[in-house]
């Protein structure tokens, strides 16, 4: 399999520029700020995403609709998002396009003015979404989960804050926030597109060059003194909800690779992997069960979730823990390990078939970690994982004694309506 081709480049204001040479009719522009939920100040959580939201509100060149319409109108796409770490533009448009995106890009982020009567609307649409995570106990136990992992770090916060924190929002406290944190230097601008390193270049100079803020510092407080803790939370669920985890490595770490691999084996998106096939399909004791593996700058975390009725959460418990011991004791077979990584490497690489998923996976590595791993290089660290690396990833971060447990107990209720 040869190597893809991948351009990148640094303008003297510090913007990363990345290409991915792409001949399809199709481009992909995507534009990631190095700030993200754990960036804010306690008064400030949510303020990251709530001004992802009224970024498309208006500029001082155009009003809302001409901001949503500039893309739409020649049939792209556009879309946003916010995480712990990043907030991230991205477009889908025709190739002709692509400066055209580049530009909307620049102007929402330079030029936004923030009206005050679409912040208070964007007020209640955030209370709203907040809402209904809270509805859906399976997102919620999630971030609550993470919030006592993290206990007293800005990492653990929720990414949306609370309805008192976004109540108080306003302009002052957006441009603020903005002058703080959105400068070139911390933006990645990233193109899969037919067009030269050049002429992606060129836009960048032409619409990120004359940035309205200076640079500010910047600098993160690494998370220390986890405490793993057991807690229990009544609900008025039908099922009881739970969580079990620990801190994991970062997506630094030279053993995050083994346990990427072992959780995909564990739990990953498989009908075969072990806890499906042992705890659903064996026992039928739960109908959603999975495990997951998030790496941050300077730390990780991983999980296993799952929801299941009341009376059985202890036996599911009892079976995942026989399956966790088992991977710090028992190393896979050699066709067991080989099966896993033909696995996990098969759907990463139909995951990759994605222009925009590519792009973006690459734009999140260069700006996080410092370097992109290639298809190729990710399927090169899978294929070279040894027993003795999934053993060692497991015992350090399976260990018993380091794992946190959060369940939603459901309290007695009537039985749902058939």
């Amino acid at each position: 399999m040869n190597d893809e081709l991948i351009w990148r480049s640094e303008l003297p204001n510090g913007l990363k520029i990345l290409l991915l040479p792409n001949r399809l009719p199709v481009a992909h522009v995507t534009l990631y700020l190095n700030v993200g939920s754990r960036d804010e100040a306690p008064s400030e959580n949510g303020i990251a995403h709530f001004i992802e939201h009224t970024l498309f509100k208006g500029t001082t060149h155009r009003k809302s609709f001409h901001v949503l319409n500039r893309l739409e109108s020649v049939g792209g796409d556009l879309n946003a998002y916010t995480s712990k770490e990043e907030t991230c533009l991205y477009a889908a448009v025709m190739q002709p396009y692509i400066g055209r995106a580049v530009e909307l890009f620049a102007d929402v982020i330079f030029n936004s003015v923030f009206p005050e009567n679409e912040l208070e609307k964007e007020k209640q649409v955030i209370t709203d979404e907040i809402d209904s995570y809270r509805d859906n106990p399976s997102e919620q136990i999630m971030d609550d989960f993470e919030e006592h992992l993290y206990s007293g770090h800005p990492i653990g916060r929720n990414i949306l804050g609370t309805k008192s924190t976004v109540r108080k929002f306003n302009r002052k406290d957006v441009i603020t926030f903005i002058q703080r944190h959105y400068h070139p230097s911390r933006m990645l601008l990233a193109v899969s597109g037919n067009l030269s390193l050049a002429k992606v270049e060129l836009l960048a100079q032409r619409y990120f060059t004359d940035a309205p803020f200076p640079a500010a510092e910047f600098s993160r407080p690494a998370f220390s003194n986890y405490i793993p803790f057991e807690k229990v939370i009544k609900k008025s669920h039908y099922q009881n909800h739970c969580v079990i985890g620990n801190l994991a490595y970062d997506m630094k770490h030279p053993r995050r690779t083994p346990l990427a691999l072992l959780n995909n084996y564990l739990g990953g998106s498989a009908m075969t992997s072990r806890l499906n096939l042992v705890v659903r399909e064996k026992h039928g004791y739960t109908y959603n069960i999975e495990s997951g593996y998030q790496a941050y700058t300077d730390t990780g975390l991983f999980w296993v979730y799952f929801g299941t009725e009341n009376g059985l959460h202890q036996k599911t418990l009892e079976v995942i823990e026989h399956e966790l011991s088992r991977l710090r004791e028992r190393p896979l077979g050699p066709l067991q390990l080989l099966q896993a990584k033909r696995q996990f490497q098969g759907q990463i690489a139909i995951a990759a078939e994605s222009n925009a998923n590519r792009l973006m996976a690459y734009g999140k590595q260069w700006l996080h970690a410092g370097f992109i791993e290639s298809l190729v290089n990710t399927l090169d660290l899978i294929e070279n994982v040894k027993q003795d690396d999934m053993i060692e990833a497991a015992l350090e971060i399976t260990n018993p004694m380091a794992m946190s447990t959060l369940i939603f107990e459901a309290r007695q209720r009537g039985k749902p309506t058939k």
